[in-house]
């Protein structure tokens, strides 16, 4: 049973738009180091309510102050609006070290900046009013085009329902896809919605991410300025209105995956960490005893090489991954596609070393007192996302190095 009952969609929309309003004029952001250096404290507040955002299927205000204050929603703002124009680099670790201690906010912290990023390509209009009281707006969304718009005096009358948008009772501003029709097909746009302007919907109860609270946007007739609107063709190309900074040109498929995995390579750290405390104690509880129950310690020892082997290699990858992202518009096709196969690869080699972790932790290691099956939930659930499927990804490279999608027949590889 839930600590707390479901709100009503009303309900939840007005507590939402407090909280919104009262976290972005609350958080003191960061003015001198990064997130890299902060993310400790947020690990710390995000362990402490790790339980609770589980129940409660959202996170916990305390933990949503935290991120803020710690500059993830202004690590990629542009310099004009008091941001810090970060990297994927320093993103990556930040959000690691979060995800050691709660996947489900290291997730909501890198959609946090990466979002904001995507703000950025906002005409300079828009960027203005996203960021009109302060870098440290949080800013939600979604790429897919569930929406309807039709071009009106003013803008665009905008109309839709968004599903799964991580930590969206505590935005300021989302960033919603829909089309608009055009003389060669529906083209999509993404509109820059105010708090004011939609509602959210109480949808969100999975088996793992729950302390996400990845609830549905609603959008019924909102005016949108053409201002406050980008082609999601700019963004897919690296393309933005008037940002010109490099975590701002880099093309989507070379940065996308990082947002995604990274909380997984935390997560992975955390079972990593619980596991050991967990069979140290178990050793140490049963030393001495003649036919005590449970794994071998040959079999301990093959599970920490291997489940480490393939969580250190993973970090490899996303750190090579990281470091082609900060070229900015300088990333050339092949490492696009690189990038998306290493991102979604990285994945199942995390998902690979928790499983093992959690299938030898045994009955006592997998007691909900202990964080070991939170982080298996987590990391699995996580792992299903669109973003983070191999076989897309092995296409989308192989398109590059093997053979091209209009002959499909052999190229010379390189």
């Amino acid at each position: 049973m839930l600590d707390n009952p479901p709100l009503s969609p009303q309900v939840r929309e007005d507590t939402a738009v407090g909280e919104a309003a009262a976290l972005a004029s609350g958080a003191q952001g960061v003015t001198g180091a990064g997130v890299a250096e902060h993310a400790h404290r947020v690990a710390e507040v995000a362990a402490r309510h790790a339980h609770e955002a589980e129940d409660r299927r959202r996170p916990h205000p305390e933990v949503v102050e935290a991120l803020l204050s710690a500059g993830f929603a202004r690590h990629f703002v542009p310099a004009e609006h008091g941001g810090r124009v970060g990297t994927f680099a320093e993103l990556t670790r930040a959000v690691t070290t979060v995800g050691a201690a709660c996947t489900a906010t290291a997730w909501c912290a890198s959609l946090a900046a990466n979002l904001a990023r995507m703000a950025a390509y906002l005409p300079a209009e828009g960027r203005a009013e996203v960021w009109a009281n302060g870098p440290d707006a949080l800013v939600v969304g979604s790429l897919s085009p569930f929406g309807n718009a039709e071009r009106v005096d003013g803008g665009y009358r905008l109309s839709g329902r968004w599903p799964y948008i991580s930590g969206v009772d505590f935005s300021s501003w989302a960033l919603l896809c829909g089309t608009v029709p055009g003389s060669g097909g529906p083209v999509p746009t993404v509109f820059a919605v105010p708090r004011s302007a939609y509602s959210v919907v109480d949808t969100w109860d999975s088996v793992g991410m729950r302390g996400t609270g990845s609830n549905t946007v609603a959008v019924d007739g909102a005016l949108v300025p053409a201002s406050r609107t980008f082609l999601r063709a700019g963004l897919l190309a690296g393309r933005p209105v008037d940002a010109t900074a490099a975590c701002h040109t880099v093309p989507l498929e070379a940065a996308n995956g990082l947002s995604f995995v990274t909380p997984l390579l935390g997560a992975a750290r955390g079972t990593q960490e619980a596991w050991s405390a967990y069979v140290a104690e178990k050793a140490a509880a049963t030393a001495g005893l003649s036919g005590a129950p449970g794994p071998s310690r040959e079999t301990y020892a093959e599970t920490l090489a291997r489940s480490v082997a393939e969580i250190d290699s993973a970090q490899l990858l996303l750190e090579r991954c990281a470091g082609i992202a900060d070229r900015g518009a300088d990333v050339d096709p092949l490492d696009r596609t690189q990038n998306l196969r290493d991102c979604s690869f990285a994945a199942e080699l995390l998902v690979s070393a928790v499983d093992r972790l959690f299938r030898t932790s045994g009955t006592g290691g997998q007691l909900t007192t202990r964080p070991i099956q939170r982080f298996w939930r987590d990391v699995n659930s996580a792992s299903t996302h669109v973003a983070l499927q191999f076989g897309a990804a092995a296409t989308a490279y192989a398109e590059r190095r093997l053979w091209t999608t209009t002959t499909s027949s052999p190229a010379s590889a390189a």
